[in-house]
C-alpha cells in the first residue's frame, strides 16, 4: 500500500504542472476498458501533455504480444491470470495493482423481448432458439473464461457448449448481439452500459464465477510518464471516472 500511495502522489505532482517535454508511451488494455480508459488518458493528456497510445484487445492476446516483445509500458488485463503470465516471464517492473471489478451479464438486442432468469439449471438452450450464444473465446479470453465458469456452476454449460459464437474479445461478442447476429450474449456489465443497442436480460450471481478483477502492471523499462499514468489510473481521482462507467473496486 505505501508504494501505491507514493505512486499516486507522484502522479498528482506530475499532473499539477504540465511537463516541458510531453512523452508518448504505449498502453495495452482489455477491450472492455475502451470508453473509461480513453477518458483517463484524456485527463492525463490535458493536465500533463503526456500521450498514452492505447491498444485494446483480448487480455490473452495482449499478454502474448508483450512476451513476444511488443513495446507497451503498462498492461491492464481483465483478469489476474494474464498479469501473472507476464510477471512469470520477468516483464513486470513491480508488483501489480488490483485495479477494478466488474459483473457478468446476459444481454440481448435492445429490440428483443427475450426473458431469461439466470439461475441454477436455467434453460439457456431454449432461450437461444435457433441462434448461438455470443461469448469471448472461453479457452483464453477472461470474459469467456468467466462465462464458462458461470454456466458450468449453474448447470447450463453442457447444453450450450456446442452452440457458441466464440469471438476474439468481449467487445466482439457485444457487437454480435448489438447487430442482431446473436440472440443472446455474455459480456461485462460495463460493456452493456456502453452499447445502447443491447439490453441486460439478467445478471449472473457473483458466486457463480471467480471474482472479476482487472489487474494493472508496469512493464520493465517503463518511462516516468508511463509510471505516472499507471499511478493516476489507480488514484482516487480516476476512481470517479471508473465508477461513472460502471466499474467497481476489488
Amino acid at each position: 500500500m505505501p508504494g501505491r500511495v507514493a505512486g499516486c502522489l507522484l502522479a498528482a505532482l506530475l499532473l499539477a504542472a504540465p511537463a516541458a517535454h510531453a512523452a508518448t508511451f504505449l498502453v495495452f488494455a482489455a477491450a472492455s476498458l475502451k470508453e473509461s480508459l480513453d477518458e483517463v488518458a484524456a485527463a492525463v493528456r490535458a493536465a500533463s501533455g503526456d500521450e498514452a497510445r492505447i491498444a485494446y484487445g483480448a487480455s490473452s492476446a495482449l499478454a502474448r504480444q508483450l512476451v513476444a516483445g511488443a513495446p507497451a509500458q503498462v498492461f491492464i488485463s481483465a483478469d489476474l491470470d494474464w498479469i501473472a503470465y507476464v510477471e512469470q516471464r520477468g516483464l513486470a517492473a513491480g508488483p501489480p495493482v488490483a485495479l477494478l471489478s466488474n459483473d457478468l451479464v446476459l444481454i440481448a438486442p435492445a429490440s428483443s423481448d427475450a426473458r431469461v432468469k439466470v439461475a441454477p439449471r436455467f434453460d439457456l438452450a431454449r432461450a437461444l432458439g435457433d441462434g448461438r450464444l455470443a461469448v469471448a473465446d472461453p479457452r483464453a479470453v477472461p470474459a469467456g473464461k468467466y462465462a464458462r465458469a458461470a454456466l458450468a456452476k449453474l448447470g447450463a454449460w453442457d447444453q450450450v457448449k456446442g452452440r457458441l459464437a466464440p469471438v476474439a474479445d468481449v467487445r466482439a461478442a457485444l457487437a454480435l448481439v448489438a447487430r442482431g447476429e446473436a440472440p443472446l450474449g455474455i459480456v461485462y456489465r460495463t460493456d452493456a452500459l456502453a452499447e445502447p443497442r443491447v439490453r441486460i436480460v439478467d445478471a449472473f450471481p457473483a458466486s457463480s464465477h471467480p471474482p472479476i478483477v482487472y489487474g494493472m502492471v508496469g512493464i520493465r523499462g517503463a518511462s516516468a510518464a508511463a509510471r505516472a499514468f499507471a499511478a493516476y489510473a489507480a488514484s482516487a481521482a480516476a476512481r470517479a471516472i471508473w465508477a461513472r462507467h460502471g466499474f467497481g473496486t476489488p
